[in-house]
This record gives C-alpha cells, sequence and structure tokens, in this order.
C-alpha cells in the first residue's frame, strides 16, 4: 500500500485519526436556511452577508480555505485585507438568489488543486484583487439584468486588468493525524510593490450563546520570545497550539455577536464577532482584547512585496507543544506529504499519463474532498428555539414534518457556497469517484442517508434543507451498488454488512415511492420535481394549472431503475444469505409490472411510448379522465434506458429457486413480458436482459440522442433537443401559453428561482447514466448491434464505442485542445492567461452548444465523474504487473 492507503487503514482500524481534521469549514453559512429564524422562511433576507461578519452563526462557520475538526469545535482560515476594502475579506462574496440575474450566485475565484483522504495533504488558491472588492457594483448590475442576459461575473468588472491581483495559496500538510502544518505563499501578480494584511485565524464555533450555563472555550497568548503562541483549550477537544512564525502581533476578540451594529442594542463584551475587522480596517484598538483572550484570534502580518514577488508565511496547529515548530523538519514534512500525494494517485490512475488528463483529473478528486463539510441541523431544537434567545415566530414552518432529523456529520456538498447543504440524488453520483479513493468515506455518506436521523419514519428521504419534502430521483441504491463494486473491483474488499445494512433501509425507502408516488395503483409513478428544475412546460412538484396529474416518464422510469439496482444487490446477499432470493424475485415481478406500465396503462390507448415520435412522454391526465402527451423532447424521455440489468446465466444457475420464478413468469405472464425486452432470447454468453427499452425502441431512441440537430452534442448529450430551438413546444391553459424553447445556457425561465437550466443544457450525472447503460446494452446484444453514429452520418458503431465516443465529448470539455478549454467559454483570462489557464473549475452543467460551464461553478459532487470518465479512458493501457480493473457498469454476475 502507499503511504496514503496505510494512513486510511489506520484511520479504519482506529490507530490514527486522520480523518478528524479536514476542509469541513462551509464556504457560506449566511443566507441558509439553517440560520433562518424569521417568521416567512426568506433565509437569503433574515442573515444577509453583511451580518456575517459581526453576528454569531447558530448551525455552523464559514470561511476561505479553510479547515476545521470533524465536529466544527475549533476552525482555522484566513482572512485578508488589501488597503482598499471596506471590510477584511473572511468570507466567499456572492449574490442571494433574489439578487442574481439566474440565481445565486458565487462571485469570486477560488480553486481546489490538490488533496488527499485522509487530508494529509491539501493545497488551493484564492485570486485576492488589490483594488476595492466591488460588492455593490456586483449587485446593483446582476439586479438590472434580466433572465436573457449573462451573469455579470467579477472579471467583468475589470478589477483584475493589469494582473492587480494577489495569487493566495493555502497548504496544509499533517505530520501527524493531530499535528497540522499550515503553509500561505502570496505571490504579487502586478507590477507594482503592494501590501497585504494577512491574518490567519483560529477561533471556537459558538456553542455556548444557546443554553444556560453552557460551558466556553478559551484561546489565549503563551508568552515566547522565539514566535507568537496561542493556547486553545475547549472542553471536548482539549487542548490545542497555534504556532506562528515571525512572532506576528495577535488580536483577540469573542466569536459574539455585534448587537450594538446590527440591532442598536448594548453589547455583552466590548470584544465581538467584527472587532478584528474594526481594529485593522478602522484603527480601533478598543475592539481588541488587550488581555489576548477570547474565541477568536488571528496573527497579524503586514507583508510588503514587490513587484512579482512572493512571501510564505508558516504556521503550525497541533495538540502537543513543539520546542522546534519551524525549520527543515517543517519543509521536510511538505515535501513528503507531497510526493505520497503524488504516489497515491498513481496507484489510483496508472495508465493515465497525459499530464493534461493527469491535471484535471487530480483536480476533479481535489475537489471531491475538499468539499466536504460539516453539517449540523437539528429540526426540533431549530424550529422551538434556544433557552437564551427569543422565542422564534414563525409562520412558515419549514421542514416541521421533520422533527426525527439531527444531523451532525462530515457529509460531500454539491458545493459549499452556492449549495452548502447535502442534496440527497447529487451525493449519489458523488460516491462513485469518492469510492475510487476512499471507499470507506464514500459508504459511510450513502450508510447516513439511511440511518434514522436522516431517514423519515415513513421512508421517505430528505431532499435538501429548502425543502425536505421535495422529490429527487431514488438513486441511492444504485449509488450504494456502485460503492460496493468498485471497492471491490479496486481494493478486492467485498463489504457485505455495509451492503445488507443499507439494503435493509432501502427497503423502506422503496415502499414510501410505491405507497406515496403511484397516483392510481398501476405502476407509473408521478415524482414530481425529481431534481430536473426547468425541464417541463409546468412545475412538476406544483399543483397543475390543468388540474389533474402527471404521469412522468422520468419518475416511472427511475423506479424501474430502482427495483433491478435492489434485485442485484439481493442477488449478492443471497450468495450468503439464501432468503434474499425470494426478495430478488418479488423485485423482478416490482420491475416486470413496471416496465409494462411504461408501454403500456390500463385499457387506455394512451401511453409513456408515443407510436408517432417514436419516443417516452409525460401524460398529463386532466380531471376528466382525459390523457395527452406533452411533447416534449428531453431528457425525460431518456430517462427510460437508465431501467437496465443484464443477467448472466450462471447467475440464474446459482440460484435455482430465483431461476424457477424466473422461469415460470416468462411462461405465464405474456402479458407482462410482451411490452419490454425480451428476457427469454438469451445475448452474448447466454446473458438475459431485463430492459424497459427493447431492442426496437432503443434503437428508435438513439436515432434522436444521436443526432447532432437533436441531443448530441460535441460534449455530450443535451437536456432538451435542439429540435425545439426551431420548433418550439407551447401548450395552451385558459388562454395562457406555456412554453418550452431550446435554450443553450442559462435559464430563461423564473422556474425554482432560475439557477439551473434542463432546457437544453449538459448535465454530467445524466450523461454518465447513458453511458453506463448503454455499456449494459453491449453487454447483452455484443459488437453485432450497431447503429449510425451520429445518425444520418452512414458511419456504424456499437454501443460500446459509443459510450466510448460520449465520455471523449465529455472530457472534452475540460481538456486543453488545442490552445483553448470549452469550460472556459469566451473567458480570455482563463483561456491564455499562465496563472489561470490551468485551474479548472467543475460547473453545475454545461453549455449544450461550446461546452461553458454554467451554474454553480465548484459543483465536483457529480462534476468530477470526469475522474472516473478519465480512468475508464486509459484503462486498455493498463500495466499486466499491477492490474486496475474497469469502473464500467458490469452484469448482475454472482
Amino acid at each position: 500500500m502507499t503511504q496514503e492507503e496505510i494512513r486510511l487503514e489506520e484511520n479504519r482500524t482506529r490507530k490514527a485519526y486522520w480523518r478528524r481534521w479536514g476542509p469541513y469549514l462551509s464556504e457560506r453559512q449566511w443566507g441558509t436556511v439553517r440560520e433562518d429564524y424569521s417568521a416567512t422562511g426568506s433565509a437569503w433576507d433574515y442573515f444577509p452577508h453583511d451580518h456575517a461578519r459581526s453576528r454569531a452563526y447558530r448551525w455552523g462557520e464559514d470561511g476561505i480555505a479553510g479547515i476545521s475538526d470533524n465536529h466544527q469545535r475549533l476552525c482555522f482560515a484566513i482572512a485578508l485585507w488589501n488597503g482598499n476594502d471596506a471590510i477584511l475579506k473572511e468570507r466567499i462574496f456572492g449574490l442571494t438568489g433574489p439578487e442574481g440575474n439566474h440565481g445565486e450566485d458565487v462571485k469570486e475565484y477560488y480553486f481546489y488543486l490538490d488533496n488527499t483522504p485522509s487530508h494529509a495533504y491539501m493545497k488551493c488558491l484564492y485570486k485576492y484583487p488589490q483594488q476595492a472588492f466591488p460588492y455593490a457594483e456586483l449587485v446593483q448590475e446582476n439586479q438590472r439584468r434580466g433572465f436573457h442576459d449573462p451573469e455579470f461575473e467579477l472579471l467583468d468588472t475589470g478589477i483584475f486588468d493589469s494582473d492587480r491581483y494577489f495569487d493566495v495559496f493555502v497548504e496544509y500538510a499533517k505530520n501527524t493525524d493531530e499535528d497540522i502544518l499550515i503553509k500561505i505563499k502570496v505571490i504579487n501578480r502586478s507590477s507594482e510593490e503592494k501590501t497585504l494584511h494577512l491574518l490567519p485565524t483560529l477561533w471556537f464555533r459558538n456553542t455556548w450563546s444557546w443554553e444556560e450555563n453552557a460551558q466556553k472555550p478559551i484561546l489565549k497568548k503563551i508568552q515566547s520570545d522565539v514566535f507568537s503562541l496561542v493556547e486553545a483549550a475547549h472542553p471536548t477537544l482539549g487542548e490545542r497550539w497555534l504556532y506562528c512564525d515571525q512572532s506576528p502581533e495577535l488580536l483577540c476578540t469573542e466569536n459574539e455577536t455585534n448587537s450594538q451594529r446590527l440591532f442598536g442594542e448594548p453589547n455583552k463584551s466590548p470584544y465581538v464577532k467584527d472587532g478584528i475587522n474594526d481594529y485593522v480596517i478602522h484603527g480601533k484598538k478598543e475592539a481588541v482584547n488587550p488581555e489576548q483572550v477570547g474565541t477568536k484570534v488571528s496573527p497579524y502580518y503586514i507583508l510588503n512585496i514587490g513587484a512579482g514577488q512572493e512571501k510564505t508565511v508558516h504556521l503550525r496547529l497541533c495538540n502537543t507543544t513543539v520546542s522546534a515548530p519551524f525549520g527543515e523538519e517543517f519543509d521536510r514534512v511538505f515535501e513528503t506529504r507531497q510526493q505520497e500525494a503524488d504516489d497515491f494517485y498513481q496507484r489510483i490512475s496508472p495508465n493515465v499519463t497525459d499530464p493534461d488528463a493527469q491535471s484535471v483529473q487530480r483536480q476533479a478528486f481535489a475537489g471531491l474532498l475538499w468539499t466536504k463539510q460539516f453539517y449540523h441541523y437539528v429540526i426540533e431544537d431549530w424550529l422551538k428555539g434556544d433557552s437564551t434567545q427569543p422565542t422564534p415566530n414563525r409562520t412558515y414552518e419549514r421542514n416541521k414534518e421533520w422533527l426525527h432529523v439531527f444531523n451532525d456529520d462530515i457529509l460531500s456538498m454539491p458545493d459549499k457556497w452556492e449549495f452548502p447543504w447535502f442534496a440527497a440524488w447529487d451525493l449519489a453520483f458523488h460516491v462513485l469517484p469518492l469510492a475510487m479513493i476512499d471507499p470507506d468515506f464514500a459508504k459511510r455518506q450513502m450508510d447516513r442517508f439511511t440511518r434514522e436521523w436522516y431517514l423519515h419514519p415513513n421512508g421517505q428521504m430528505p431532499a435538501y434543507e429548502w425543502h425536505f419534502s421535495d422529490v429527487n430521483p431514488p438513486v441511492h441504491a444504485w449509488g450504494t451498488w456502485r460503492v460496493y463494486q468498485i471497492e471491490k473491483q479496486m481494493y478486492g474488499r467485498a463489504d457485505k454488512d455495509f451492503l445488507e445494512r443499507v439494503f435493509q433501509k432501502l427497503l423502506l425507502n422503496f415502499t414510501w415511492w410505491v405507497n406515496r408516488k403511484d397516483e392510481e395503483g398501476n405502476n407509473v409513478f408521478q415524482g414530481g420535481f425529481l431534481g430536473l428544475d426547468n425541464i417541463g412546460i409546468f412545475d412538476r412538484s406544483s399543483e397543475l394549472p390543468t388540474g389533474g396529474h402527471l404521469d412522468q416518464s422520468d419518475g416511472t422510469s427511475w423506479m424501474g431503475m430502482y427495483c433491478l439496482n435492489m434485485l442485484a444487490i439481493a442477488l449478492e446477499l443471497a450468495k450468503d444469505n439464501p432468503p434474499y432470493e425470494d426478495i430478488a424475485s418479488k423485485f423482478f415481478e416490482h420491475f416486470l409490472y413496471i416496465a409494462d406500465a411504461m408501454n403500456h396503462i390500463g385499457d387506455t390507448d394512451v401511453n409513456l411510448w408515443d407510436d408517432t415520435d417514436d419516443f417516452y412522454y409525460d401524460v398529463l391526465h386532466f380531471p376528466d379522465n382525459q390523457r395527452v402527451h406533452l411533447k416534449v423532447r428531453s431528457m425525460v424521455g431518456l430517462v427510460p434506458i437508465f431501467g437496465v440489468e443484464v443477467l448472466e446465466q450462471a447467475t440464474l444457475n446459482n440460484f435455482p429457486g430465483f431461476k424457477k420464478r424466473f422461469e415460470w413468469f416468462i411462461t405465464n405472464r405474456p402479458n407482462l413480458t410482451r411490452n419490454i425486452a425480451c428476457m427469454e432470447a438469451k445475448g452474448i454468453g447466454e446473458r438475459r436482459l431485463l430492459a424497459i427499452v427493447n431492442r426496437n425502441k432503443l434503437e428508435l431512441i438513439l436515432q434522436k440522442m444521436l443526432d447532432e440537430t437533436e441531443f448530441l452534442s460535441d460534449y455530450g448529450i443535451r437536456s432538451l433537443s435542439k429540435f425545439h430551438a426551431e420548433n418550439p413546444y407551447i401548450f395552451e391553459v385558459d388562454g395562457h401559453q406555456h412554453r418550452v424553447d431550446y435554450e443553450a445556457a442559462e435559464s430563461t425561465s423564473g422556474m425554482f428561482g432560475g439557477n439551473s437550466n434542463w432546457r437544453g443544457p449538459i448535465w454530467f450525472p445524466m450523461n454518465f447514466l447513458i453511458i453506463e447503460s448503454l455499456q449494459k446494452y453491449h453487454n447483452y446484444l455484443g459488437d453485432e448491434f450497431t447503429v449510425e453514429y451520429p445518425t444520418g452520418s452512414g458511419k456504424l458503431m456499437n454501443l460500446e464505442e459509443i459510450t466510448t465516443e460520449l465520455a471523449q465529448r465529455l472530457m472534452r470539455i475540460f481538456l486543453r485542445s488545442p490552445q483553448r478549454r470549452p469550460v472556459f467559454g469566451g473567458i480570455e483570462k482563463f483561456q491564455n492567461d499562465p496563472h489561470w489557464q490551468n485551474w479548472i473549475l467543475f460547473h453545475e452543467y454545461f453549455n449544450g452548444d461550446d461546452g461553458a460551464g454554467l451554474g454553480a461553478n465548484h459543483q465536483t459532487g457529480w462534476t468530477g465523474l470526469v475522474a472516473d470518465l478519465i480512468h475508464q479512458a486509459y484503462q486498455q493501457g493498463t500495466s499486466a504487473t499491477e492490474p486496475q480493473k474497469s469502473l464500467k457498469a458490469s452484469v448482475i454476475d454472482t
């Protein structure tokens, strides 16, 4: 094993706690639901950015390039001042949902450059302007713009012109699991000498202001003639020491609310959260404690840096006193941890030899690890309020039906600024690339969400904090199964305890779906939102303007996929526990009913498959029982291909009870099997196919999906067919038009705040599932099954070749060829500047025509799947001396 793997093994066996400290700070705690104690639930307004420097948070902390322990008792991050800003730069700035012309939007530039699963080595970069940060201009200009205008970005203000900025690199290297070395390197990119005020900050999360007689931790200066030294004492964390080289001045205050500034009320203490800000910016000497004690402290460095020059500051945070905290040993630890990180990633993907692909993959992994966050949210306490605070007067009690929720974990976030809260379906995609590098953490994520403090007693899974009761696609069985497979393939460990534990809870969730989301009991599901925001002509989570209800092609297909994922898990568990054969049979039967319903609903001629267009659509049910297809050619019609699994003949032979029931259904329930892929015909290697979409319909769907005038882009599969650019879909209700047009970039609709768009852009998770599903079809159909790629080209390819081509298109978004990266679009600074062009942003989604990144720009979570695709792309050259098994979707093989 590499040294990094040894550390993970020590963490697994509890010989050392390498994961206790990590990048667990949020990048935005203000404006979150957790901090919202307003009457109406207007989280953005109740705790705005202007309050963040002065007001103590209740549920978490935020910072720039920061770390904390795993319960976020003690935090560390950087603060900066360029001599011109009106406030200290202590946190990342961006627009609230109502302020942005396309919803909430971060307005700064920072990059996750490296990280390892144990967090023994971490590196990131923040770009800090040297002029006054244009807070007001960013807000005012974006408010002036509308849905049809592009977003106004920080680069657009001209503040980075002539390279008038600092590159601030923050690196961490652990000497031991409790001894953290910190290096902050600042480079002046401008042509003039500039001064930077650097304030690395150590503070305690405020846990004492919310209840009577709570124990309060303390930070205090310890006398030293060689360096500045801070002692931190916490009732449960114990003691820690922060060593600061160059003996800077120590500024101490309290992490408590400045009530005088915010509410005009007297402060309990003269030393408050923004005391250091007032000392540095306004010269208020009385704002910091002369006794040099408190709960927040900053060593104060004033760095005069010449043009193009750099200066470095060293710090050390550890649980023991150290006589010589800096020097040769300090530098040696950094060099060693950097080399160990290289060794670890070389072992993960030894055949990724292209330097650019290596860099993209490494930054994708880094982003996944940097977007871990301590997430704390106890619904009952949040609703009723705290004993020392006014009782909340809530006219809108958000999530009141989720009183059991008690979240206190390190979770993988979609984006720690734009989405600093878990999103249930995002997480199922996060765990695939995470499982490649840290299967223990990936498994823990899947395990958490099916535990009793997350999963509702009725079986529903919480969606996201703005509305736990919203419904995301049920992809957790898929994520659990894939994590199990990846660990087994890459590390040789088959963790059936994990698989069974999660499976048992997923049975509850599956039952909730069957009982709650099948309106008429005919195995056709509604679902609602399903994470696809504005993909339909109506808000699918709200009451329809027509009345009635919507049978969803994607909702029903997700359930078919869910059945097959549970079937695969049940058969794996049945190898050691035969009763699981019966459960597998049950999911097999349920799948047949769903697959039949997808193509034939009751006694009506209207079903989700439209024979005229040869495509799947949602079906609108009017109150008078009339039904009509909503003919929007969207990802909704492609989701049915996700409902596919391939069974090895050996699997059937190994489970005679399951095989008997399998064959019985084929023989005795022809009405169920007539509309779905034939299970009786044997494919390659006598495999059997379970699929919603049969061979004929697959060919018809692929004709559209692989057509460059419809779904196929140079950068993947669009979420909406380009057909609708010239042929918008229009549906009239009471004289009002509802329409869907092809929109390659940002949304021009205000549905769901307008901060994402499913009407044309490319979304990585859906493309990944398309690739995986076609791989499964290829496992059954083999090389002889070919279709035109692209449609109309006359060039025939089999499905394996097509999935390779699709993966290449997705990777092309990030890779530099020949001199540009599509992800950067027309931003010349990113395309051509040597200090920008190699730092990758992993966006939420991508322009359907040119591949430019859109939406949240640090949503490495599911876009981090590119690391998996890069791994697969280089698999064919694997060394025979150290085989790395493919991560491609496999058949169910026992």
